[in-house]
């Protein structure tokens, strides 16, 4: 049997609430307060497709050994980098083995569903190890437009094995039509998109129902036996129309999620059929459909195993987890649609030294420090010389990762003067349960909130960017623990 054996999902706590985004707008296109219901998911400065990636990934992850994962899989259309290994750097912040392989796939919408059979196949043609797939998004979208209305950011993960398996995967079909309903060219920031009368009347009434009927009858799947039907609609009701014409029950079709989250591009399908498995039963069929210039349907059927899952956060945990936002210029600003003023201090531009970050990449990337071989006394970063007074042996450490480790806040500041896109910036020194303490920045901490021997969590988030010259630097923050420092 091979199929899902664990899944996660990521949505940012800041949600953009769509009527205060189209009241900003409205003075030039009042249209947008048609769609002025609900709110979407909003990534904060610090964040993009690759760290919401690697949180779902850790959510996936969560109470397992990473020992068996052979092979990573990272579906987006807006990874960070062109030419870099997007799916390798999310390998190496989990601390994964170097010996997996590793695979980005992009250029269109359906790249989520196609990480989830590139992983399938590979186990199913006995590739060693489970494979993890990771999907994450973070669309730009150009300011005063619907899509800036539409689209949310989020990210959903899953593993893929032969045992231990929750969802067996029943088959799958895909079609591959060149229909452009929105494309972005190279260089591009933003999607051109073309009407929706086309994407409904060409697409989801013809060929994707045809998509559909196809895989069901490929299968020998009853489309009344079916029990959570999801589509990753681009826009609301094209689920409802494609499952009329497939003689799909429209009590089955799955929340789209678009109200609370906006429509997450290609992490939209893994992170609906993460919504699922969070509420479905063992033995109940589920057929998720991915689309973009084509589409990908696939089927599975839970089994007894996904009762015995631990609980995790999933989307419902991820969605509880919320802070409305209301200043639309904030949001232009954190997606650079907008220039602000950054004043000298916002001039500094390190260039990122490419042989110091590999040689100090476990660190960096995977928080990874050491643990004395002689007394066990864990410290960051790492040294030849233990910390504890007691001690102090001199010797190589044993590789300690601190990432999963529990920590509180030590001291703290929140400074005015240094530049940062979402002002005061929080840092201080953060020390681990089991030992070790290094300063490092605050992230997603409310103005006011932030108080010593508060818990923290650590997070992997964007350091700084580097427009010059495309760098985009990762490390790891202290965030709040769920309902600590937010409001």
């Amino acid at each position: 049997m091979i199929g899902i054996t664990s899944y996660g999902a990521y949505v940012p706590r800041l949600r953009l609430s769509r009527a205060a985004a189209a009241q900003a707008n409205a003075w030039a296109n009042p249209g947008l307060l048609a769609q002025a219901r609900g709110e979407r998911s909003m990534a904060n400065w610090d964040e993009d497709s690759l760290t919401m990636a690697v949180e779902a990934a850790r959510d996936a992850l969560a109470g397992r050994s990473t020992d068996g994962i052979g092979a990573i899989y990272f579906g987006s259309s807006t990874h960070p980098f062109a030419d870099r290994q997007n799916a390798g750097l999310v390998a190496a912040a989990l601390d994964l083995p170097e010996s997996i392989g590793s695979c980005d796939l992009s250029g269109a919408q359906k790249a989520g569903t196609a990480a989830l059979i590139a992983a399938l196949d590979r186990v199913a043609a006995g590739g060693a190890g489970e494979a993890l797939v990771v999907v994450g998004e973070h669309r730009r979208a150009r300011p005063g437009s619907a899509q800036e209305l539409q689209y949310g950011d989020a990210a959903a993960a899953f593993t893929i094995g032969g045992s231990a398996v929750i969802a067996e995967f029943l088959g799958g079909h895909s079609v591959s039509v060149d229909f452009v309903d929105h494309y972005r060219g190279t260089g591009q920031e933003f999607d051109y998109i073309w009407e929706e009368r086309w994407l409904r009347d060409e697409a989801f009434q013809k060929w994707v129902p045809a998509a559909v009927n196809a895989a069901l009858e490929k299968l020998g799947i009853d489309p009344g036996a079916i029990d959570h039907f999801v589509l990753a609609e681009p826009v609301a009701k094209l689920s409802a129309l494609v499952a009329k014409r497939c003689g799909i029950a429209e009590t089955v079709i799955a929340d789209s999620l678009l109200g609370v989250v906006g429509h997450a591009g290609a992490a939209h399908a893994p992170l609906m059929l993460a919504s699922v498995l969070q509420k479905a039963q063992p033995g109940q069929t589920i057929v998720v459909v991915g689309f973009g210039q084509g589409c990908d349907v696939l089927a599975f059927r839970t089994t007894a195993t996904l009762g015995e899952l631990p609980t995790r956060s999933g989307v419902a945990g991820s969605l509880k987890r919320r802070k409305e936002e209301r200043n639309y210029p904030k949001f232009l600003s954190f997606n650079e649609t907008v220039s602000l003023e950054k004043g000298l201090r916002g001039e500094a531009n390190p260039q990122t030294a490419l042989s110091a970050m590999y040689r100090n990449r476990r660190m960096l990337f995977g928080l990874v420090g050491g643990s004395c071989t002689k007394c066990g006394t864990a410290q960051f970063p790492p040294a030849d010389i233990c910390v504890n007074p007691s001690c102090h042996h001199q010797g190589p450490m044993q590789p300690y990762r601190f990432a999963d480790e529990a920590a509180q806040i030590k001291t703290w500041s929140a400074d005015w003067l240094t530049y940062t896109p979402d002002p005061p910036a929080h840092y201080g020194m953060v020390e681990f349960q089991r030992g070790g303490r290094f300063v490092a920045d605050i992230t997603d901490w409310d103005l006011g909130k932030v108080e010593v021997g508060q818990p923290v969590r650590m997070v992997f988030r964007v350091r700084g960017r580097d427009a010059q010259r495309g760098m985009v630097r990762y490390f790891w923050k202290a965030a709040p623990l769920a309902g600590a420092g937010e409001n």
